[in-house]
């Protein structure tokens, strides 16, 4: 054929027909029949993982981020001053803002209401012209349709010329045409939506983790105000921060001992073809031994970091050195400590805010800014304008430099200790810690490693495990709090060097995921206070000095359960008091003259009986046990509940929320006493089950 485009002929068409028609096996038949073209916004409710991540609490949360990420483009284009989030009672959730308005009127191209084809169309919208806006914050330009095909109810308003319209969708179907129901001397946009439960596991928001992204994007933009609203907790909130990135800092770094005061560094560059791209970089320095760096690109967390990252960062190494250079010759000394990034990074916090018209992204979360150019424009931006500041302020410049002095000097005298957990091959085997309990095979993708609080739940876990391909690392009490001390100090301790060399992969700056010899890292510890503060510090090790772990998605929760429920011979086990309950009335639905009987077993203590009912009944009754910690259970019993990867549950270790983590990090396990008291008084009411 000489058109690729061309249909099949008569005679092969023919051809085609009467070889499935003496097919005898019809039925395993793979032709033209078999393929299903999905229309509309069917490919959305049928694979919707594809489009919001997942059907769990992230892809709920998501269609709030991609109904108010509408809005802020509208803010970015100058045309939205005030967005408006509320979670209403029935389950839904509206955004509305004061924007120009979405389109109503006829498509040009499909003929019917505008408002209807963004509202149902993958792939439709303002953002791919770079007219109506010139930069936007949508990854996958699927946005508000998604939102509207994963609802069971989903309502669009929109004020503009005069009037006011609105559509009802069930379900990603229009239920009529759009219609107009009043008179209007405002513009804007008010969506609200209901989450379909026939897809998400669970419809029901979080009032932090909306809030955090708001707040977020209140930070990120300067000149909006969003007010959330949460009718179930009768909670309501504005967000308005002037002073931007300086006021994000601020925040980030509110229980942290200030060493510089937030430096702001501003730019912009526009390209040969008319693109502006806008750099907004604020930084300061704190008493930590860690560096603390978010990122974004059109709002957009960039948690891998990318070419923006890296023009600041060679920015800074490049700009400091030439000052202390100078200071250096102008006070003819020949001693000097030489200084390099990993220094000039050592306590800084920073917030890189680029706005890009055409962002290209890669990395394994698709949050990586892959555009050469950006790098070079950060890197100018910085240069110069770092340059005033350190001219105009030398107080300030003196600290920076005694600060990266101080890191210079512990980077020196750490540099035996690193050389020691720096192995030459990850999977060498000669010098791996005496406690590990190496697993067989030694490909990373089939492997997993289990970091155990305490011998005796080492002992269970060694003994229960499939030797194949469970590792287990047991440690002995509580690893040092590295959020108070430097990595010198890190790696003096032993647990922590223990950690490092069972891993393979390095350890800050030296740390490279390609020597990974597992491939998941799972977290097992007690269910209870004690087992929390070392899982806490666990996570510290990990966020300060091996991130990408969590980035990469490496690092796990394991989830040991709380009670063994028992009847007769059926034995099932509950991770919390709910499931406790409801194992209980399943357990006495079947029996309903069942005894309740609480009694602890070898290993394990009384449950309190205040919420079992006692009944007098048969001799078969209920046991309820609740294990007192993992080395209570044996070898079989952690397998089966905590280990097997055909029946546990584990929880994937996110970062999500970049700002709120370091924030959080901070504020438990930094050197000031009060905001730590404050936090826990603020959260215990969300305790439970709390062993002393």
């Amino acid at each position: 054929m000489s058109d690729s485009n061309e249909i099949l002929s008569g005679d092969l068409l023919e051809n085609h027909e009467n070889l499935a028609s003496n097919n005898p096996d019809n039925g395993n038949q793979y032709s033209e029949g078999s393929i299903t073209v999905l229309e509309g916004l069917d490919p959305v409710r049928k694979r919707p993982a594809m489009y919001i991540g997942d059907v769990g609490e992230r892809g709920l949360h998501h269609l709030i981020q991609e109904v108010v990420d509408n809005s802020i483009d509208e803010a970015l284009a100058g045309y939205c001053k005030n967005i408006i989030v509320t979670l209403h009672s029935d389950g839904g959730c509206s955004v509305e803002d004061d924007g120009r308005g979405i389109p109503t009127g006829p498509h040009p191209v499909k003929k019917i209401s505008t408002l209807e084809v963004v509202m149902c169309t993958l792939h439709a919208g303002g953002k791919f012209d770079k007219q109506t806006y010139k930069v936007s914050g949508g990854l996958h330009g699927v946005g508000v349709s998604c939102v509207n095909a994963l609802s069971e109810y989903f309502e669009a308003t929109v004020q503009r010329e005069g009037k006011m319209f609105r559509q009802i969708y069930k379900e990603g179907v229009p239920q009529g045409d759009v219609a107009v129901i009043g008179d209007s001397e405002k513009t804007g946009t008010r969506i609200y939506f209901k989450p379909d439960p026939t897809i998400f596991k669970n419809v029901v928001f979080k009032f932090d983790k909306v809030a955090e992204r708001l707040r977020e994007l209140a930070f990120l933009n300067n000149e909006v105000t969003i007010t959330f609203n949460d009718e179930v907790e009768n909670i309501s909130e504005t967000y308005h921060y002037a002073h931007g990135l300086v006021d994000f800092i601020n925040y980030v770094d509110i229980d942290s001992k200030i060493l510089v005061n937030p430096v702001l560094i501003t730019g912009s560059d526009v390209s040969e073809n008319g693109t502006e791209t806008v750099v907004d970089i604020c930084f300061q320095y704190t008493g930590g031994y860690t560096e603390n760096l978010l990122s974004y690109v059109n709002n957009i967390n960039t948690v891998e970091g990318g070419t923006h990252v890296t023009g600041f960062r060679s920015a800074l190494t490049r700009t400091l050195n030439a000052y202390a250079n100078s200071q250096n010759q102008n006070k003819k000394t020949n001693s000097k400590v030489t200084l390099t990034g990993d220094d000039f990074r050592e306590g800084l916090t920073a917030i890189i805010s680029v706005k890009v018209a055409e962002p290209q992204f890669e990395g394994q979360t698709k949050t990586k800014l892959g555009n050469g150019d950006v790098e070079g424009i950060v890197r100018s931006i910085v240069n110069d304008k770092l340059s005033q500041f350190l001219d105009s302020s030398p107080n300030e410049a003196k600290k920076i430099l005694e600060k990266a002095t101080v890191a210079a000097q512990a980077r020196i005298a750490a540099k035996n200790s690193r050389d020691l957990i720096r192995r030459k091959n990850s999977l060498e085997t000669s010098t791996l810690p005496g406690k590990l309990a190496d697993c067989s095979l030694d490909s990373p993708q089939d492997t997993e490693i289990f970091i155990v609080e305490g011998d005796s739940a080492g002992g269970s876990a060694k003994q229960g495990r499939d030797r194949r391909f469970q590792a287990i690392l047991p440690l002995k009490g509580k690893i040092l709090n590295v959020q108070k001390s430097g990595p010198a100090k890190a790696l003096e301790n032993e647990e922590v060097k223990t950690i490092i060399t069972a891993l393979g992969c390095g350890f800050g700056d030296f740390f490279d995921i390609s020597r990974l010899r597992y491939g998941k890292i799972i977290l097992m510890a007690d269910a209870d206070v004690d087992g929390s503060h070392i899982r806490t510090l666990l996570l510290t090790l990990f966020f300060n000095y091996m991130k990408d772990l969590i980035i990469e998605g490496n690092l796990f929760i394991a989830q040991p359960p709380l009670y063994k429920i028992k009847k007769g011979k059926q034995e099932l086990y509950a991770f919390n008091d709910s499931e406790r309950d409801e194992v209980i009335e399943r357990f006495r639905k079947e029996s309903p003259k069942s005894k309740i009987v609480v009694e602890p077993e070898e290993g394990e203590i009384e449950l309190p009986a205040d919420n079992v009912v006692i009944e007098e009944a048969r001799k078969d009754g209920i046991v309820i046990s609740r294990f007192k910690g993992l080395g209570e259970m044996n070898p079989e019993q952690l397998w089966e509940t905590t280990m097997d990867p055909e029946r546990r549950t584990i929880l994937q270790v996110s970062l999500g929320e970049a700002a709120q983590a370091a924030r959080v990090f901070a504020t438990l396990m930094g050197d000031k006493v009060e905001p730590r008291r404050e936090f826990i008084e603020r959260n215990a009411q969300y305790v439970k089950n709390l062993d002393v």
